[in-house]
């Protein structure tokens, strides 16, 4: 039996505006949408399930994409364009910028939740032969 990921839901203060957000900075689309749920796709079939809550229940999580160079050159021009606070390690302590971790690109950057979310061009630990 193979086991994959399938979804997830993530909380967010306004779904619309968290699903709009991530789907617009990464060249994604609204794949459906039912009861409180709006649903963002990714490429592997995984979804992402934006749900509204009460800002107060909201628990911040980390979410993290392997995204190629091209994409990552587009979702980073997006990041700068919209003025999106960002940047290259996970303690924000580098605003600004990118990281070459890995030999590849990374960044980070808050959704409009607050959830903390992690573009990569190459897997923790490079790429294995």
């Amino acid at each position: 039996m193979s086991v994959e990921f399938n979804h997830t839901i993530v909380h967010a203060r306004d779904n619309r505006e968290s699903a709009e957000f991530f789907a617009g900075l990464l060249g994604l689309e609204i794949t459906a949408e039912w009861g409180p749920f709006i649903a963002v796709g990714l490429s592997n079939g995984v979804t992402l399930d934006f749900a509204t809550i009460p800002a107060e229940r909201i628990a911040p999580q980390h979410y993290a994409f392997l995204i190629s160079e091209a994409e990552f050159d587009a979702a980073y021009a997006q990041i700068r364009q919209r003025g999106i606070e960002h940047w290259a390690d996970p303690h924000q302590q580098q605003p600004g910028t990118i990281n070459h971790n890995d030999g590849g690109r990374g960044v980070y950057f808050l959704e409009p939740a607050g959830h903390a979310m992690e573009l990569i061009t190459v897997p923790y630990g490079g790429w294995t032969s």
